[in-house]
């Protein structure tokens, strides 16, 4: 195994634990839809994400390769630089785990990243080019991508499904969910895992342990996928809630549209080796799913919230990757006290997440009704646009499991909110 100095076994120690909350902050992304659909139960389907995610980290190292050969100049990082990286990656991940809100985890990383290596080594360490084309293109073109192919493949599965047995159509959805979900958390291993690997391998060659250029070795590759997998098992519950009950409210026809449409973008993006967002790709879907069924409705709101948070990941993550960097740069006490902030500020956010505990026994919990004693959003006119050019089901409404009849007053009254 490779000669360790100190700061290189820190920067290593502090991968695998942004690696862990890789894996619970984006659990929300292959099994929300699953548990809100009651496809699955919550601890049965971190079971399950958890094991395919640890099998999809031995599935590619192109990702890895992406991060650890293709973002930054390799030549010219320092272990510190990286450890400052992870810092602003794990507090933004762990910010936004307590409000609640899916944002992306790869781009945090690569936000601290860059952030640190401008700090380090002036902006010119940063290869543009890949930045633009392997990380920003595929930010805004996954979810719309996944969006578009969720809202057809949900009206799809409706029309096919319009002479269907309801009960049968249901219990035929819900499997395909639950095999839906397992290739989500396939992809996602095949993904968000290689991540640290990339991180890591970086860390090696900029501590003299490994020869430039090199791939990721057996161990860097067995204990990112086992770190991501132990964060997927103990579920980011709050995410998982926004995910799954907070953007729409999903039947198993789109439950199943929405992680099929997500888990193609990812694994086609995996191949060709682009650092995607699985949460970007995995919220567009559910998006597109809930605009894909007649009435259906989504929460703008609370997209609007996501969506901020999306656009301020990286550069949040880049300016305290840039801080942490310039504390560590001022020597070994300059690395312990960003050490012992980052730990303080964990256990200070662990700390406030205790006073409104969200696990597997309510995170399918709704919010309390609101001043007008309803938690549903106003109607809006993307959805109303949508439904306009939607035809109203031949047979009777159905939600999966019973089938209803709409009053006259109901059906004048449809729902027009995005």
């Amino acid at each position: 195994m490779e000669n360790f100095s100190l700061i290189l076994a820190i920067v290593v120690v502090t991968a695998l634990a942004f690696d862990f909350t890789n894996g619970f902050h984006d659990t929300a992304n292959a099994m929300a839809t699953t548990i809100s659909t009651g496809a699955l139960k919550p601890k049965v389907a971190v079971a399950m994400s958890a094991v395919l995610n640890l099998v999809g980290a031995f599935l590619s190292v192109e990702v890895a390769n992406t991060i650890s050969k293709g973002l930054v100049d390799e030549t010219g990082i320092r272990p510190e630089v990286i450890f400052a990286a992870l810092v602003g990656a794990i507090l933004w991940n762990l910010l936004t785990w307590l409000v609640g809100l899916p944002s992306s985890s790869s781009h945090a990383l690569m936000g601290g990243l860059i952030g640190a290596t401008i700090a380090s080594a002036g902006a010119g360490a940063v290869h543009g080019d890949a930045l633009v084309t392997k990380v920003l293109i595929p930010a805004i073109a996954a979810p719309i991508v996944a969006g578009v192919a969720a809202l057809l493949a949900t009206r799809l599965s409706y029309s096919l499904g319009r002479k269907a047995d309801g009960k049968a159509a249901a219990k035929g959805y819900r499997a395909g969910q639950i095999a839906s979900a397992g290739l989500v958390s396939l992809a996602h291993g095949t993904n968000d895992a290689q991540k640290t690997m990339g991180i890591i391998t970086l860390a090696l060659v900029a501590g003299g342990a490994v020869a430039p250029d090199s791939d990721p070795p057996t161990w860097v590759i067995l204990s990112a996928g086992l770190a991501i997998a132990l964060g997927t098992y103990l579920g980011g519950w709050r995410i998982i809630r926004t995910m799954g009950k907070g953007l729409t409210d999903l039947q198993p026809q789109q439950g199943f549209a929405a992680q099929t449409s997500a888990a193609t973008v990812i694994l086609a993006s995996s191949h060709l080796g682009f650092s995607l967002s699985t949460t970007h790709s995995v919220s567009g879907a559910v998006m597109g799913a809930g605009l894909g069924r007649k009435g259906g409705v989504v929460r703008w709101s609370t997209a609007t919230r996501m969506f901020v948070a999306w656009g301020l990941t990286l550069p949040a993550a880049a300016l305290v990757g840039a801080l942490a960097e310039s504390v560590t740069d001022l020597g070994d006490w300059g690395t312990a006290v960003v050490a012992v902030f980052l730990v303080a500020s964990s256990a200070a956010i662990w700390k406030i997440s205790r006073r409104e505990v969200v696990d597997a026994s309510n995170v399918n919990e709704t919010d309390e009704p609101d001043a007008t004693g309803t938690t549903e959003e106003s109607p809006g006119v993307i959805t109303a646009a949508i439904a306009a050019v939607t035809p109203p089901p031949a047979g009777p409404v159905t939600d999966g499991l019973t089938a209803t009849i709409p009053s006259p007053a109901a059906t004048s009254t449809e729902p027009t909110a995005v």
